[in-house]
């Protein structure tokens, strides 16, 4: 089933309910329509014969996009056959929303608008240097990252910590989505400009920016798994840590946000 939808580059919420008429994983995908390598999301939705059994049939999924392209094309699909009769979409909803106000200096503020044209973009871009429209932020996109001895490193990207200069491996952005895309490239503007060397600060510090920014709280988490899956031979008990900790502070994030609406509400 493939459906566009002309968001015209707004922000907006998709709510699409799945009835599953026997075993299958769905697969819901979204991307732009005109450009390459582009994908704002990309959910499995799993229906087992036991949950079948026991009347969970439906699922309704609601996928937030506060960055979106001019036209969106959404695609749900049998995930292990080209045989679509295993499930049925009942519904698809969609839900505008304004766009999200932060809390940030200046500069920061014209980072996020950089890195998110950037993360948009960049599956059309060849390896190069590109510069934001102020001038004042630069990303050398290279094939892949390398150390000094010429060996591929695990990092999607990186930092010059005097400079921030930042390097963005083309194969790893590549293969992930636009929302990852932003948040490693939030995660990079804190190492350079609170400044930290300390990867769960940089974590910590991007996440909530992208939070704010009402990005799906699962690619956060993404962000890091797919990543750390690049080379899981390289991966140690502190790749594992970082992941935990990106959970716990998406829990805490959530449970203050229920909080804030609860005495919103309280106070109406």
């Amino acid at each position: 089933m493939l459906v566009p939808i002309p968001c015209k580059e707004n922000p907006f919420k998709l709510k699409v309910t799945v009835r599953a008429l026997m075993p299958v994983d769905v697969v819901l995908m979204g991307e732009d329509a005109y450009l390459q390598d582009s994908v704002y999301f990309s959910r499995k939705v799993s229906f087992d014969a036991k949950k079948l059994r026991a009347g969970n049939d439906t699922r309704k999924i609601t996928l937030s996009l506060p960055l979106s392209p001019k036209l969106l094309l959404v695609q749900v699909y049998n995930a292990k056959s080209s045989d679509d009769r295993a499930f049925e979409v009942e519904n698809i909803e969609v839900e505008k929303f304004p766009p999200p106000q932060l809390w940030a200096d200046p500069v920061t503020h014209r980072y996020i608008e950089f890195a998110k044209d950037f993360a948009k973009n960049m599956g059309t871009y060849e390896p190069g240097f590109y510069r934001s429209k102020s001038g004042e932020f630069l990303i050398e996109l290279v094939p892949v990252i390398r150390d000094e001895n010429g060996k591929e490193l695990i990092t999607p990207a990186r930092v010059n910590r005097e400079t921030g200069r930042k390097q963005i491996s083309q194969k790893a952005f590549l293969r992930l989505s636009i929302p990852i895309r932003v948040f490693i490239l939030m995660h990079e503007h804190a190492h350079f400009h609170l400044p930290t060397r300390s990867e769960k600060v940089a974590d910590l510090s991007g996440l909530k920016y992208y939070l704010d920014m009402q990005f799906p709280k699962i690619e956060a988490v993404y962000a890091a798994t797919k990543v750390f899956d690049l080379h899981p031979e390289n991966v140690t008990w502190r790749h594992e840590q970082r992941v935990m900790d990106i959970e716990d502070f998406i829990d805490a994030y959530g449970a203050e946000e229920k909080k804030t609406m609860q005495n919103y509400n309280t106070q109406r």
